[in-house]
């Protein structure tokens, strides 16, 4: 469970360049990097889930465009960013989100189904675009005029 407070939403990577070997170290086991919420050697609490396609763009339900290069989205709260931004700079990198209450966080890929959305709190971000359209009924004889062999 993550405590309340301001948080940057988005690439870890843009906002945790000093602890990047740390990050890598506590998420990267083998050749499997893990999804949930962990905690830094000196106590500053972080979640990570990686997306369903790696890098690109993902839409919030906030309506904040996301962008992605390390394959994965998660928070921090603002005040445990190490690195000398100001709040302007950190929303460009992502997005910034007061949570009044303690909250959870999920998605990733070891959860059983999971639908490509990392969750937290009540902030969702879709990172798998073609669930939906899967899941839609498709009507090949419509879309596809075929009378058989010739």
């Amino acid at each position: 469970m993550m405590q309340a407070g301001t948080y940057y939403i988005g690439d870890l990577a843009y906002v945790m360049h000093p602890e990047w070997e740390e990050f890598c170290s506590i998420t990267i086991d083998g050749h499997d990097c893990l999804d949930g919420e962990f905690n830094l050697s000196d106590g500053r609490r972080f979640a990570t889930y990686g997306t369903a396609y790696g890098d690109g763009s993902y839409q919030s339900s906030t309506n904040d465009t996301l962008y992605v290069d390390a394959g994965l989205i998660g928070c921090i709260r603002i005040e445990d960013i190490s690195e000398d931004l100001t709040e302007d700079q950190i929303r460009d990198l992502g997005m910034i989100h007061n949570f009044e209450k303690a909250f959870h966080t999920s998605g990733g890929r070891g959860e059983a189904n999971w639908d490509g959305v990392i969750k937290f709190g009540e902030v969702s971000v879709e990172t798998d675009p073609y669930v939906e359209e899967e899941e839609d009924e498709y009507d090949y004889e419509e879309d596809y005029d075929y009378d058989g062999p010739a």
